[in-house]
């Protein structure tokens, strides 16, 4: 397993999904409500901009792995998931939406590694609709873990709308990797007959 500042970011955000989640178990008397949110969406925030640290990093640094290719996706999945699932438990996301969104992440997975097996993963590559996606996904979790005004702006309703539109695209963009994968899974699925 090779070891460079890059991938430290990457375990540092790894690090950091129990502390986004853990903060919402502390008692009140440590912290109220308000501090709750504000904590958890600071910790979200550093872990969503290591996130594109350590990519930029390890390509300008030319300190790319195939181990940093491989833990780089799953803790954003972790973390994401992860928040999702607190907010699910809050009642601020509907559980629906969390499931389309988590549900996505792992289908997306399975066929990337599928993809991988059979010598076809640059046909799912990550695509800037996955990017759009991803973007929407990482400003609507911190509004909805503040769940507060910010500077006079409630962040409850553009988080939500964020939210929404992040599971729009979700599923828009699985079906595109389905779509572009699915001859090349054919085509192994019959040479194995």
């Amino acid at each position: 397993m090779p070891f460079n500042f890059p991938i430290l970011l990457t375990w540092l955000r790894v690090a950091l999904i129990p502390l986004v989640v853990g903060v919402f178990y502390l008692p009140d008397s440590w912290l109220n409500p308000f501090q709750k949110g504000l904590a958890s969406t600071l910790i979200f925030i550093v872990a969503a901009v290591t996130d594109w640290f350590d990519g930029f990093l390890a390509r300008r640094w030319n300190q790319t792995s195939s181990f940093g290719a491989f833990l780089d996706p799953v803790a954003d999945k972790l973390m994401v998931a992860g928040a999702l699932l607190v907010l699910v438990q809050l009642d601020r996301v509907n559980a629906v939406i969390a499931f389309v969104i988590i549900g996505r992440e792992i289908t997306i997975s399975a066929l990337r590694e599928w993809m991988a097996l059979i010598g076809a993963s640059k046909s799912v590559a990550v695509s800037s609709l996955g990017k759009i996606k991803t973007a929407a996904q990482m400003l609507a979790i911190p509004m909805l873990l503040y769940y507060d005004t910010l500077f006079g702006v409630d962040m409850v309703l553009p988080g939500s709308w964020l939210l929404l539109i992040a599971a729009v695209l979700t599923v828009w963009s699985m079906f595109y990797y389905l779509r572009k994968a699915w001859p090349l899974i054919k085509e192994s699925t019959e040479n194995l007959k």
